[in-house]
């Protein structure tokens, strides 16, 4: 069963490399009648968004070109305005449609809900070392490396101080963070175990559990 109030999975984001791609996604996802629970323009990005059978968002998206990404002083400007569906199956002219993913499509960002936004901004920002891009007020954040616009959300919309899901309830049970480099990783366990954070080693990584009680395996990339 799903598990409404709770700290866990927002929405997982499929990340497509072109607007031609998330054209034939869209146009697929037309034609087979999916649950289509909405539409955003974020300005950095276009989005369609749909709901599992369990009550989990998901998010498919593109890009925009970094160039085209704008700024107010040093903060990225996103928001959520309506897409532009007819550009988009815009692009299909002539192209044929297919219903598989794209090469090189891949898991963009994670977007959680938690129990309060200043720990858990806290903490993906130091010591796992994320940078805070953007604050929604006082009920959400987004956090990335590198600059980009998040590669992790994070909301208290649900609630502030909710509780992690119900072991019963179909939920997150965890996330994967992937380090460059073996002195990264070690770098992030310092700081880990400086702010009092436990962590667990196992063959597949390092294990560490965030403020609102979500587990996440850090690794090295390949």
């Amino acid at each position: 069963r799903p598990a409404r109030r709770v700290a866990g999975l927002y929405h997982f984001a499929i990340l497509v490399p072109s607007r031609l791609d998330l054209a034939r996604t869209l146009y697929h996802l037309l034609q087979v009648d999916a649950p289509i629970s909405g539409y955003a323009d974020h300005n950095v990005s276009e989005a369609i968004y749909l709901t599992d059978p369990d009550g989990h968002g998901i998010e498919i998206y593109r890009d925009r070109p970094r160039a085209e990404w704008q700024y107010r002083g040093d903060r990225l400007v996103m928001g959520t305005d309506p897409l532009d569906l007819r550009g988009i199956l815009g692009e299909l002219d002539g192209v044929p449609a297919t219903h598989r993913m794209a090469a090189g499509t891949l898991i963009g960002h994670i977007h959680l809900q938690v129990a309060r936004i200043p720990d858990t901004v806290a903490f993906y920002d130091d010591p796992l070392g994320l940078d805070l891009v953007l604050r929604y007020g006082s009920q959400a954040a987004f956090l990335s490396a590198n600059g980009y616009h998040h590669h992790v959300g994070v909301n208290t919309w649900a609630g502030e101080n909710v509780p992690p899901a119900p072991d019963d309830a179909a939920r997150l049970l965890w996330f994967e963070i992937v380090q460059p480099g073996g002195a990264a990783l070690e770098a992030v366990a310092e700081r880990l175990r400086a702010a009092g954070n436990p962590i667990e080693r196992g063959d597949d990584g390092l294990w560490v559990v965030d403020p609102s009680g979500i587990r996440i395996l850090l690794t090295i990339g390949e």
